[in-house]
């Protein structure tokens, strides 16, 4: 399988990956802890379909330190006692985020649940996380971008 378009090629993609990057990068000062960052990208994505998303997350994941056992967990988080209160907070506003057509948005539930584990900087690096992470699942299933040949470490 091939993508059906290069998103390096061009010169207005390559600024917009370049510009996305330099985003996912800032979020990495914002507080969220590292592995919350990784579930997160690894439950939008399975929500979304973007096999080349989970493929790249689930190994960066991985090298970072996290266990098999919860990578193969996250898309059942709701009925695994793998994760903490403050990670199950951030999956719940993943998928509400992500789903955010499907209902009302996110309800004050949710969010208050989350306001209960993050500060008001992290808050806001998790919604930024999410919005980002949806992007490059909706650019990557849109272009067909294929999973299983990321390498850890790939983008820098």
């Amino acid at each position: 399988m091939e993508p059906r378009l290069n998103p390096f090629a061009g010169a207005v993609s390559g600024k917009l990956i370049k510009h996305l990057g330099a985003a996912g990068q800032a979020l990495t000062t914002s507080g969220l802890p590292a592995a919350t960052q990784e579930l997160v990208k690894i439950r939008a994505s399975q929500i979304n379909g973007c096999a080349f998303c989970l493929d790249m997350h689930t190994k960066e994941a991985e090298a970072a330190g996290e266990t098999t056992q919860r990578l193969l967990m996250v898309a059942a988080w709701r009925e695994a006692k793998v994760f903490t209160d403050a990670e199950r907070a951030a999956l719940e506003l993943t998928e509400e985020g992500t789903r955010i057509a499907d209902g009302t948005g996110v309800s004050d539930e949710v969010w208050a649940n989350a306001a209960k584990h993050y500060d008001e900087e992290q808050l806001l690096a998790l919604v930024a996380l999410i919005a980002l992470i949806n992007a490059y699942n909706r650019m990557n299933v849109m272009l067909q971008v294929p999973g299983g040949d990321y390498k850890v470490g790939q983008f820098g």
